[in-house]
């Protein structure tokens, strides 16, 4: 079989062999239940904290405010549910190219007749208008909910949560990020940023599957969204995810220590792309800021529309080259994507490249090799 060419790294990432080098132990010898009061427990009690500890570390929050979940849409979901029922957030105002994780759960809570929903404003690049968010929060006195993500995950753009953050806070509202993009790809300094929730997914940046984050800032007293057991400090039910954790820990240390050279090489990645296709493609464009404020991992390219570039991404599979059209976790769903759709640009067959440290500037010389040939 040819070798398959992987740029879909926005939807997950090959996993690192140090990650699974740390991993293989608590997969093996280390089987204890972390809640168990004999040694095997105990240690593996110890493990977890350990990795508590690291990430808050990276992340400038303290450990008390770090929470391990099953992945980024579990504690989107929880810090949604939680700023509505708990936190008294009748009316939310996020955006239309959310995660659907947050736009889902958004949508539900509205429907239930629990919170009134908003949508602010986009600007014809993709980003947020602020503007217009500092509008509508002045406009009501009804405590707010404010979710919207750090990077887009199929345009790349990148909202300023320091900014948003600061609108919050002059409004009393309560701010949720979905920063699963950027965690692991982007320095976050929680100490110097007002949020009230942040969320992360170890498989976006080399770690395990089924591992997430949920930062809960301590000003915040919320309740368990699974019920059971006192795990997390009685904020998730459920035995820990040991090795997961392990892993997204590690993951998170390699991605902070090589930060600098890794980001610089990606992003040239990213820049070697946008020019090779527009020197080689007539007519196409790239959704979103792709230049300006936005991820060095993902360029949102569009194709001309034509009967062929409708077929692209079935064809470029064919080739054994990976991608994806809008967002992997809408996959089988052919609606279109409704980031693109709120951007309202001219019609074109959309292919979403996203990059890892693993991939090379040969891959890309092929895939735009291919691209000629398809088109």
């Amino acid at each position: 079989m040819a070798q398959r060419i992987y740029f879909d790294n926005a939807a997950t990432t090959p996993i690192d062999p140090l990650v699974v080098d740390v991993m293989v132990p608590f997969l093996s010898t280390h089987f204890g239940n972390p809640s168990s009061i004999y040694s095997y427990g105990r240690e593996n009690r110890l493990a977890i904290e350990k990795a508590r500890k690291s990430v808050a570390n990276i992340l400038k929050a303290q450990p008390s405010e770090i929470f391990f979940t099953s992945g980024g849409t579990e504690s989107s979901n929880t810090a949604i549910f939680n700023a509505v029922r708990e936190l008294g957030c009748k009316r939310i105002i996020t955006s239309p190219i959310e995660h659907h994780a947050t736009l889902h759960s958004v949508e539900f809570l509205h429907k239930n007749g629990e919170a009134s929903l908003e949508f602010v404003n986009i600007l014809s690049n993709g980003h947020i208008d602020l503007e217009d968010l500092e509008k509508k929060l002045k406009e009501s006195s009804v405590k707010t909910l404010v979710t919207l993500m750090h990077a887009n995950n199929e345009i790349g753009n990148i909202t300023d949560i320091q900014a948003v953050g600061e609108i919050c806070k002059q409004n009393g509202a309560i701010f949720h990020a979905d920063t699963v993009q950027t965690v692991g790809h982007f320095p976050i300094d929680l100490s110097n940023t007002y949020v009230d929730f942040i969320t992360g997914a170890g498989h976006k940046f080399h770690g395990p599957k089924g591992i997430g984050l949920m930062y809960i800032n301590q000003r915040n007293k919320i309740s368990p969204f699974i019920h059971g057991g006192g795990q997390e400090r009685n904020m998730r039910a459920g035995t820990e995810n040991i090795y997961g954790i392990i892993g997204f820990a590690k993951a998170l240390e390699l991605a902070n220590e090589n930060h600098t050279v890794d980001s610089a090489y990606i992003f040239s990645l990213k820049q070697y792309l946008k020019n090779r296709l527009t020197e080689t493609v007539p007519g196409v464009i790239f959704n979103g800021d792709p230049d300006g404020d936005s991820l060095y991992t993902v360029l949102s390219v569009g194709f001309p529309h034509s009967e062929k570039s409708e077929m692209l991404l079935f064809n470029l599979d064919i080739n054994h080259i990976c991608v994806s059209g809008g967002s992997a976790c809408s996959s089988g769903a052919n609606q279109g994507s409704h980031v693109i759709n709120a951007l309202k640009t001219q019609p074109q067959s959309t292919v979403r490249f996203s990059f890892s440290k693993y991939n090379t500037k040969e891959e890309i010389d092929q895939v735009v090799e291919t691209i000629k040939t398809l088109i």
